[in-house]
């Protein structure tokens, strides 16, 4: 009796502990650097932080910070609104500039920017006032939009419209500060695996405690 409630134990356990461990694994995560003031999710960054895919990062006109991710590097400009992606990151405004050997994208105004090839490239993307700038520092970019992919070539720069459709966005909804706690708290690995544990103890102690004793006295 007592090693078959072990061994119930045992399973219990694993069934918590595995889930869990495979959400942290599926979710790319990197490290977030603030020089001066910078937001996490409307949150203050005091010097560092972990980062995670559907965070949200804001800087003043007097900081910026960096996200370092395996073979890509993000400097998020002054003044600027992004959200990190994992693969991509999506610019609301102010500028970034990316240094990755993994084809990080950056989508801004309905405008995809990502290099050509998986060679190490350097680019800077800007948004300022509905015209998002573009320079190939280092290697050449494919520029993708409802009109097409071209190709820009290391050293060039050029201009690209924002969509109407983003311009009306902005306009009625602004791109004032970061929503505290923008998602990415919630869907972060560790609220993810903590959730999956509770539910899935909840149910094995559900499962222990259906099966009815031997005997009355055990």
């Amino acid at each position: 009796m007592l090693r078959a409630l072990h061994l119930k134990i045992l399973s219990c356990l694993m069934i918590i502990i595995f889930p869990a461990a495979m959400f942290a694994a599926d979710q790319a995560s990197a490290m977030l650097y603030s020089h001066g003031t910078a937001l996490l999710n409307g949150t203050n960054v005091p010097r560092s932080s972990a980062i995670f895919s559907g965070d949200l990062v804001q800087t003043n006109k007097d900081s910026v910070a960096n996200i370092n991710a395996t073979g890509s590097s993000v400097l998020v400009l002054n003044d600027s609104l992004i959200q990190y992606e994992g693969n991509s990151v999506s610019l609301e405004h102010g500028g970034v500039t990316i240094s990755t050997s993994k084809s990080l994208a950056t989508r801004v105004g309905g405008v995809t920017v990502s290099p050509a090839s998986t060679v190490w490239t350097e680019f800077e993307v800007r948004d300022v006032d509905g015209t998002i700038r573009i320079a190939a520092r280092k290697g050449d970019l494919t520029l993708s939009d409802d009109k097409g992919n071209t190709t820009l070539a290391q050293g060039q720069e050029t201009t690209r419209e924002e969509s109407p459709r983003d311009k009306n966005r902005k306009k009625r909804g602004g791109t004032g500060s970061v929503p505290g706690a923008s998602g990415g708290v919630l869907n972060s690995p560790v609220a993810i695996g903590i959730g999956t544990g509770v539910i899935a103890g909840v149910a094995a102690w559900a499962v222990i405690q259906s099966d009815d004793p031997v005997s009355h006295d055990k």
